[in-house]
């Protein structure tokens, strides 16, 4: 599950009070995520979400996400709205967590998405690449390729062996090879940086919301879309359906058309965001109590598709045209 923090009735009456959206006729927790808690709450006036901000969030990057969502919202991107409460402030605080209320958005998602949703998942996201570009706020890409090598060494040789015999040593290679092709000054800007098929909804094959903007960030734009193909384009079998991943290219580039060096960095950065997934994963396998209210992510997944995307030396094997 993934509430950690507990609103008795009493705490969200009180809470409430302080905003103009009416008084709460169903309150319940939302098991999907785990980086915040998240409750869906419905008022006499609507329907929202309300965010409680765990510790991997850090309270000072708040205010870029929440005013990156209220940006979005406002160049016609369906995300949640901040909402302010009666002294126009939208950060609060509630047991002692910093808290927020956003509207709640109409949808659902698929884990295995068709070829029609990756073409609408794609321009989506270069909507809101062009949408970014006048968005005042910066915040770091705080996993960028410079907290690989730490993230691979803070997880431990030994710990990591034990998924499999040199996986370490092996993982080490990898990511040499990776920074060595890193590409430098490719068009950038805000970036989702999470744009997982559990962050895009939809009714039918079209997009009505993207939530959970809190690893966006200032980064190159084109790593986004490479997020994109790992996280849509691959099936469970682990196989890679070139079919979807031509149309998130096709529907970002009907949007956005990415200039020749962003073609030509499409393999080293589809290796590049599998390899950061693979280790924040792997950390989190490694680290996270047997007893913990969330389950990691295997990291195995990302490997595999790390060793795909080792095999693919052109922009072509995407379906790129």
């Amino acid at each position: 599950m993934a509430v950690y923090t507990r609103v008795e009735e009493n705490d969200l009456t009180s809470f409430l009070q302080t905003y103009d959206i009416g008084e709460a006729t169903s309150f319940s927790g939302i098991t999907e995520g785990v980086e915040n808690s998240n409750y869906r709450l419905n008022t006499t006036k609507g329907a929202y979400i309300l965010t409680l901000y765990e510790k991997r969030v850090r309270v000072e990057d708040l205010p870029f996400f929440i005013g990156l969502m209220a940006h979005m919202a406002k160049a016609g991107i369906t995300c949640p709205e901040p909402v302010a409460d009666k002294n126009g402030n939208v950060l609060k605080e509630l047991n002692g967590k910093a808290a927020a209320i956003v509207t709640f958005l109409e949808g659902t998602w698929n884990a295995t998405p068709s070829p029609a949703r990756c073409r609408a998942a794609g321009q989506t996201l270069a909507q809101m690449h062009l949408a970014g570009q006048d968005f005042s706020l910066r915040r770091k890409n705080a996993l960028d390729a410079d907290a690989w090598r730490p993230l691979l060494n803070s997880a431990g040789r030994d710990d990591i062996n034990t998924l499999r015999a040199g996986l370490y040593e092996e993982a080490g290679e990898r990511l040499d090879s990776i920074l060595a092709d890193w590409p430098e000054n490719l068009p950038s800007g805000v970036l989702h940086a999470d744009l997982f098929p559990d962050n895009v909804l939809f009714v039918g094959n079209d997009v009505t919301g993207v939530i959970d903007f809190y690893f966006a960030c200032n980064d190159m734009l084109a790593y986004d879309l490479a997020i994109m193909l790992n996280a849509w384009c691959f099936e469970p079998d682990g196989s890679f359906n070139i079919t979807k991943s031509r149309q998130l290219i096709d529907g970002y580039q009907s949007v956005r058309p990415l200039n020749e060096e962003e073609i030509a960095s499409i393999p080293v950065l589809c290796r590049g965001s599998a390899m950061r997934f693979f280790l924040t994963r792997l950390y989190d396998w490694i680290h996270t109590p047997p007893d913990a209210q969330v389950r990691p992510h295997d990291p195995m997944a990302y490997w595999k598709r790390l060793n795909f995307h080792h095999q693919v030396k052109t922009p072509e094997g995407y379906g790129v045209r």
